[in-house]
């Protein structure tokens, strides 16, 4: 079983920068591919970002790409997301997942564990 828990999230100005941290237990964590997602309220949950098992291959939804980067360091068991150049859009609940699979996987019914989710809120 995966433990993963999010941190990082708060309250920011639009253009301002946050970075969410996911830490991940229970399994090696150099085999899992790890990805970030958010749900803001009324909406599904939408894939943002994800990084294979050792770096090498990252993915962006294309709303994040050039603001966003998801980096990993396995000597921590931690994934990143940095979020830069935040807009009001980007307001929502951010969830970290993990999948065992060498991926990186962008769909959501493809993650096996997930974490609580930490809350990201841009004010205009």
């Amino acid at each position: 079983q995966v433990q993963l828990v999010e941190s990082g999230g708060g309250l920011v100005q639009a253009g301002g920068s946050l970075r969410l941290s996911c830490a991940a237990s229970g399994w090696a964590f150099s085999r899992l591919s790890m990805g970030w997602f958010r749900q803001a309220p009324g909406k599904e949950r939408e894939f943002v970002a994800a990084i294979s098992w050792f770096g090498g291959s990252t993915r962006y939804a294309d709303s994040v790409k050039g603001r966003f980067t998801i980096s990993r360091d396995n000597a921590k068991n931690t994934v990143y997301l940095q979020m830069n150049s935040l807009k009001p859009e980007d307001t929502a609940v951010y969830y970290c997942a993990a999948d065992r699979s060498t991926g990186p996987p962008m769909g959501r019914a493809e993650y096996d564990y997930w974490g609580q989710g930490t809350q990201v809120t841009v004010s205009s």
